[in-house]
């Protein structure tokens, strides 16, 4: 008998067996505000205001106004749990990452009734059909544009059918069978398709898919270069489980589903539509974006026509984050830190040991990096590494570079590095006037009218925390003595 393929339900499984990764409640909660709300506490991290802390995946299983339908939140919010549902050591998941990229597994095709996604169909043509009763979408916040799609992976492919991609967007729900979705500028997959669709004219069929194996939600999260057009990152997925994705046909456009998805939506996104994101509200708001602020609402999304959903029968699980989260964090943060690795080993082998992007930047405005030197040629090759960063991520902000005996995942080593071995006169590179991620609101013209002439615009940073070679004799660490029994002593 083959073993069950990889999805939502199998992870869930697979985390309730480790303690403190997994809680759900019975009790009654409205997803306006109220889930997000709870969760904040919980254990969504990042950069949510605080208080708030990492805790437990939660599963809420009694949702106000939509029975039957579970909502779960914060499977992604914690590194530690994240190397436990990949079964990778946490501090090495961007080297995982970077390993699943370069040997991908290409997805298969199955039939209907192999598709747990397509055993339920809701057709826009029923009578009373209407998104916003079937999807239980919450809000973050009570000044959120609409209920949200926050964890809705988009497959859509090339006008001539001869490239396909996954992107995780912003989409809010602004009528019974209306999303709109923000497709970011600058050279996603989906948003090139969906401008070759536009320039003949035609609707561009896509499936949103909801409530999976976050194998899937990480690999889907690359960008170019360490993914070009042409790559579809559910070949990540497949590399990391080491089993091909499973897709299905679907029922109503002529494009791919995930066929182990909790929900699927089936639409179309139509050529020369545009919405305005807080039709329905006006209260000028997006939702919370992952630099921990509540985003401007764009006034012209891209309009999504629904055709169908679908989902499995059994209690579905619709799948949220809160978008300043942690879950961010892993969802950018991992495979960025990976497209580092990725590039700065092509081109300086053996010298950066490893990348992290903590919850601080979001997981994409900043990166640490631990740089190994081993002679006095290797001096001023931390900030080569910098710069390959800034290439890897053009949103990438700030770089703070450390030795080998730093631990960059504690932040508190990696200040005390600021503070004992950097001088701001020596060792601070300034980079003006780069292109970054639009949702710094620090990067407006009213901000730095003297460098930032266009809204995107940003100084970018180095702090070298890295000591200088012929010096490293000075800034030896004080050595304790190595006792291998210690935790004897806690028994």
């Amino acid at each position: 008998m083959s073993k069950q393929p990889y999805d939502l339900r199998k992870v869930l499984a697979e985390l309730k067996e480790q303690p403190g990764q997994y809680h759900e409640t019975d009790i009654e909660i409205d997803p306006n505000a109220e889930l997000a709300g709870v969760y904040r506490y919980i254990g969504a991290g990042g950069t949510v205001k605080r208080p708030t802390q990492v805790g437990p995946t939660m599963m809420f299983n009694n949702i106000k106004g939509f029975p039957g339908t579970r909502v779960m939140t914060g499977i992604l919010a914690s590194r530690q749990r994240v190397g436990q549902i990949l079964h990778v050591d946490y501090k090495h998941l961007g080297q995982a990452l970077n390993e699943a990229v370069q040997h991908p597994v290409k997805p298969i095709t199955v039939t209907k009734n192999e598709a747990p996604a397509q055993e339920v169909v809701h057709l826009a043509t029923d009578a009373g059909f209407d998104i916003r009763k079937l999807i239980a979408a919450p809000t973050n916040t009570e000044y959120d544009a609409g209920p949200y799609i926050t964890m809705g992976l988009v497959y859509g492919s090339s006008l001539d059918k001869s490239m396909s991609d996954v992107t995780i967007h912003r989409m809010v729900l602004e009528s019974k069978d209306t999303i709109g979705i923000y497709i970011m500028p600058g050279g996603r997959h989906i948003g090139l398709f969906a401008d070759e669709y536009e320039a003949a004219n035609k609707p561009m069929p896509i499936t949103i898919n909801i409530g999976l194996d976050p194998a899937v939600s990480i690999g889907a999260t690359f960008e170019p270069p360490t993914t070009p057009l042409g790559y579809n990152e559910l070949w990540v997925a497949g590399a990391l489980r080491d089993e091909p994705v499973q897709l299905v046909k679907g029922i109503t456009v002529d494009e791919l589903a995930l066929a182990r998805s909790e929900f699927v939506i089936e639409g179309e996104i139509l050529p020369h539509e545009r919405i305005r994101e807080d039709i329905n509200t006006n209260t000028g708001k997006a939702m919370p974006e992952f630099p921990g602020y509540n985003g401007d609402a764009n006034p012209a999304l891209q309009v999504i026509k629904v055709k169908a959903i679908t989902h499995r029968k059994n209690r579905p699980i619709m799948q949220t984050t809160l978008g300043p989260s942690e879950e961010h964090v892993s969802m950018a943060g991992i495979p960025t830190e990976a497209s580092i690795l990725n590039l700065v080993e092509r081109a300086i082998p053996g010298k950066v040991l490893n990348v992290y992007n903590p919850p601080a930047g979001g997981g994409k405005l900043m990166t640490i990096m631990q740089v190994h030197k081993t002679t006095p040629a290797d001096e001023g090759i931390q900030r080569q590494a910098a710069l390959l960063a800034f290439s890897a991520f053009k949103e990438l902000k700030t770089v703070i570079l450390v030795d080998e005996d730093v631990d960059i995942f504690d932040m508190n080593d990696v200040m005390w590095t600021v503070n004992t071995r950097f001088q701001a006169s020596n060792d601070i590179m300034v980079l003006k006037g780069m292109r970054n991620h639009p949702l710094d609101p620090s990067e407006s013209p009213a901000y730095a009218p003297d460098m930032i002439r266009f809204q995107g615009m940003s100084a970018k940073l180095v702090l070298d925390g890295t000591v200088p070679f012929d010096l490293k004799a000075h800034f030896e660490r004080a050595k304790f003595k190595e006792v291998a029994d210690w935790q004897k002593y806690l028994e």
